[in-house]
């Protein structure tokens, strides 16, 4: 028997441009698909900064599992430093966690989710939008997108937390 040694190209339009969610859509294309209520919309620079907070948060979160249990466990069982998600974001909310909200702004319908930065304001907690919820997915590690984040702060990311937090609050002041 032959063997036959197959040559795999990549094709150039399928390479990512400057887009994270595999779409090769910019952030500029992005900004056309986001909602109405999407403000304070985090400028370019902002938002990739944000995505890399959301790794950092990931990978500390999955060091503290392999330190502490010797073996992986889901994150819902341990102290996590992300809460991901409309239903485990709000909750912890309303519960008084403290912390950067990241909403998505191609969010559709916007009923599900239009409540919450009022809750944020309420609580003194700094919030902004990214272009593409499928973008945080990918930050999260997982192929879904999501519709929004609260990072916490932990000693691993301070700095770049700190960061965030000074830009989130200087983006726009609440009505």
């Amino acid at each position: 028997m032959e063997e036959t040694i197959v040559r795999m190209d990549v094709d150039d339009s399928m390479k990512e441009t400057d887009g994270t969610d595999g779409t090769g859509l910019s952030y500029e294309e992005k900004l056309k698909y986001v909602n109405n209520i999407s403000k304070p919309m985090a400028p370019k620079k902002l938002t990739k900064k944000i995505y890399k907070c959301i790794k950092k948060g990931i990978i500390t979160n999955l060091f503290m599992v392999c330190v502490i249990c010797n073996i992986t466990i889901s994150a819902s069982k341990q102290k996590t430093y992300l809460r991901n998600g409309l239903k485990d974001v709000q909750k912890h909310l309303r519960k008084g966690e403290h912390g950067l909200v990241v909403f998505a702004g191609d969010v559709f319908p916007i009923e599900i989710m239009c409540h919450l930065p009022i809750v944020c304001e309420d609580k003194n907690i700094p919030y902004c939008y990214t272009p593409s919820r499928q973008d945080i997915g990918n930050a999260m590690g997982v192929k879904r997108g999501s519709l929004m984040v609260l990072i916490k702060e932990h000693a691993d990311y301070k700095d770049l937390y700190d960061e965030i937090k000074s830009a989130m609050k200087t983006l726009s002041t609440p009505l």
